[in-house]
């Protein structure tokens, strides 16, 4: 027997599963090795892609597309407020960190949802699902989040990836609670209305219970979006770009000019992102008409 296991503290056997999940990781890393090269080569496409698209443009340019976006979705007020933001954010000098950061969370938060609103909506649909994944998810949540980083580093070395993966595993948990609540708060009798017209399960799927459980889901989305950027910071310790590295920078060296200025930029950030898919998720044709209903 591991002689590890013999230690022990006051009378009780030492476990040491510290030691078992790093076996592990290890296991996995050479097992898997061809293929979490072939993700990192994606995701860093995918990012250097996106990122460009974000920063290579002048900073006028930019902020005036993502002004229009909030005007469109939420009227002047937002976007007001989103401009006088941006020019805050360029006049502190972090315009190209705030773009890095902004591709790291649309990269993270679109893989995540891609993966949790299938989960989700597989959960809604089946109980052995949904009893199966709440641990998992409770597990996923509740984990601090400098922990995920140590694994991912592991397989995936410093830099973005790394960064990435453990944005998409801390911030996908909402996704799929939400998705799962919305679709399982659908009234019955609906559903059952839609199976007397002879509907499959697929259509009422498409036509009856993601519609009406989009304002939940969409909610799920944000607090994806929320979660990833808070992540993102934090993945400036593994070398992830953006702010979070002069944030990393700032704590190292005691800076606190550079600490706010690239803090402040965060703040404005995610309300822009909040504020934004707030909007996109009351533009649902069912969240108007709860709105005009309780007008």
């Amino acid at each position: 027997m591991n002689a590890a296991i013999l230690a022990t503290v006051e009378g009780a056997p030492r476990v040491p599963l510290g030691d078992w999940v790093e076996q592990g990781v290890d296991w996995v890393t050479a097992t898997f090795r061809g293929l979490f090269d072939q993700v990192r080569t994606v995701l860093e496409a995918a990012y250097d892609g996106l990122e460009t698209v974000l920063g290579g443009p002048p900073f006028w340019l930019v902020a005036l597309v993502l002004v229009g976006i909030a005007f469109l979705v939420k009227g002047w007020r937002l976007a007001a407020g989103s401009a006088v933001g941006f020019l805050v954010i360029g006049a502190v000098d972090q315009w190209d960190n705030a773009m890095s950061t902004l591709a790291l969370v649309v990269l993270a938060s679109l893989v995540a949802i891609v993966l949790a609103v299938p989960l989700g909506i597989w959960a809604a649909r089946n109980d052995h699902v949904s009893r199966v994944l709440r641990p998992v998810l409770d597990f996923m949540q509740t984990m601090p989040a400098f922990v995920y980083l140590i694994p991912t580093v592991v397989i995936f070395h410093v830099g973005v990836v790394p960064g990435l993966v453990a944005t998409v595993i801390f911030a996908m948990a909402p996704g799929v609670r939400f998705t799962e609540l919305g679709i399982r708060q659908v009234d019955h009798e609906v559903v059952e209305a839609g199976h007397a017209f002879g509907s499959g399960e697929g259509r009422i799927l498409r036509q009856i219970q993601l519609p009406l459980a989009m304002p939940t889901i969409m909610a799920g989305v944000n607090q994806v979006i929320m979660l990833a950027l808070s992540m993102v910071v934090i993945s400036g310790m593994v070398g992830a770009a953006g702010l979070g590295r002069d944030v990393v920078s700032s704590l190292q060296r005691v800076d606190v000019s550079l600490g706010f200025e690239a803090g402040i930029s965060v703040v404005i950030l995610a309300m822009y992102l909040d504020r934004v898919t707030a909007a996109l998720g009351g533009r649902s044709k069912v969240s108007r008409a709860l709105a005009t209903a309780t007008a």
